[in-house]
């Protein structure tokens, strides 16, 4: 049960991060919710290095929507100015 709680809560955090930055971005429901599990992820990484987090907590849901807005907006810095020769 534990994961469906994982899925649901990476699903709203994923759908905040796209409301809160505006723009075209790839993905439905699976990428949306890869999106906001890696922002937890994320999230949770950087807390403990700059120490607020302690090893094995978890990290806050407004710290998981903005490594959420992290992600999204590497992926924009990486692969969103390509120009498309047809």
């Amino acid at each position: 049960m534990e994961i469906i709680g994982i899925i649901l809560i990476g699903l709203v955090v994923g759908i905040l991060a796209k409301l809160l930055m505006p723009g075209n971005d790839p993905g439905g429901f699976i990428i949306t919710t890869l999106l906001g599990i890696g922002g937890a992820f994320l999230a949770r990484f950087l807390g403990q290095q700059f120490g607020w987090y302690g090893p094995g907590e978890p990290a806050g849901f407004i710290a998981s929507v903005g490594g959420a807005i992290l992600i999204l907006l590497l992926y924009r810095m990486l692969f969103g100015r390509r120009s498309r020769n047809i």
